[in-house]
C-alpha cells in the first residue's frame, strides 16, 4: 500500500521533486534522428505544470473530460500523461478522437485527430520541443502555447486517488490510485530497486509500455530511458547505451 501522499501519479512526481529534483527522470532517444534529451525531475515537473495550466486555463478542460492521446513513446507524451492526471482529465492513449472531448496529436496522426469536435493540440515532436514551421490548421501548436504558461499548477478541483485517470483499450478506466497500485505491482514484478534505471523500447499504447517507460520507475524513485525507433539500433549499440546510461533493466 502507498501512503496517502503517494496515492496518485501526481503525488509520486511531487515526492520525486522533494527528494532529488536534479536527478534524471527521463532520458529520450530517437534512433531515427539521433536526438537525445535528458530531463531532470525538476525540468520534467516544470513541463507538467505548464502543460496542466494550458489544459485547465487555455483549453478549458474539466475533470472527467476525455483526452485522446495520439503520441508515440516520447518524453512529451509522458508530460501529457502527468498533466492530464494533475487536472483530473481522463487520458486515453490511442483512443478514437471522434468520441473525445479534446485530442493531442503528433505530426503523423493529424488527419485522424481532426475527427475530434473539441480542442485539438498538435505536437511537432521536434528536438527540444520545437514548434511546427507552420502550425497545422485547426490545431493549437503546443510548442507555441506552453512556454508562456505558469510554472506552478494548482487544480481548480481536488484530484484524488478516486479520480478517473487513465483509459486503455480493453481495460476500461483506471482511477489515479489504481494507476499507482499497478505501477507499484509492475515495479515489484520487474524487481526494480530504488533508483532503478529502465530502458524501454515499448510503445505507450498499453499498460506494459506505460509501466516500463514511466510509471514503474516513477514508483520506485527511478528513471526511464525511452528509445524511439530502436529497431535501428544494433545489438552492440544497445549494449553501449545500456552501459553509458547505467541501465538496470531493458525491456
Amino acid at each position: 500500500m502507498t501512503s496517502p501522499a503517494l496515492d496518485t501519479p501526481a503525488g509520486l512526481l511531487a515526492s520525486a521533486l522533494r527528494g532529488d529534483p536534479g536527478r534524471p527522470l527521463i532520458t529520450f532517444y530517437d534512433d531515427a534522428t539521433g536526438e537525445r534529451v535528458e530531463l531532470s525531475v525538476a525540468t520534467f515537473a516544470n513541463w507538467v505544470a505548464k502543460t496542466a495550466n494550458l489544459l485547465q486555463d487555455e483549453l478549458g478542460a474539466q475533470p472527467g473530460d476525455r483526452l485522446a492521446l495520439l503520441l508515440p513513446a516520447h518524453w512529451q507524451t509522458a508530460v501529457w500523461l502527468l498533466a492530464g492526471f494533475s487536472t483530473g482529465v481522463v487520458v486515453a492513449p490511442g483512443a478514437d478522437p471522434a468520441s473525445a472531448d479534446l485530442v493531442v496529436s503528433g505530426p503523423d496522426t493529424l488527419e485522424q485527430a481532426r475527427a475530434c469536435g473539441g480542442e485539438r493540440v498538435a505536437l511537432a515532436l521536434r528536438p527540444l520541443g520545437g514548434r511546427f514551421p507552420q502550425a497545422p490548421a485547426g490545431f493549437v501548436d503546443y510548442a507555441v502555447e506552453v512556454p508562456g504558461q505558469g510554472d506552478r499548477f494548482v487544480p481548480y478541483a481536488p484530484v484524488g486517488a478516486g479520480s478517473p485517470a487513465l483509459e486503455l483499450a480493453g481495460e476500461g478506466t483506471m482511477t489515479a490510485g489504481a494507476v499507482v497500485e499497478r505501477a507499484v505491482a509492475a515495479a515489484e514484478a520487474y524487481r526494480l530497486a530504488p533508483g532503478a534505471r529502465v530502458l524501454s523500447r515499448l510503445p505507450f499504447d498499453d499498460w506494459t509500455g506505460l509501466a516500463a517507460g514511466l510509471f514503474a520507475p516513477l514508483a520506485v524513485g527511478g528513471s526511464a530511458v525511452l528509445c524511439r525507433n530502436a529497431a535501428a539500433l544494433s545489438a552492440e549499440g544497445l549494449a553501449a547505451r545500456e552501459a553509458t546510461e547505467r541501465v538496470t533493466l531493458t525491456v
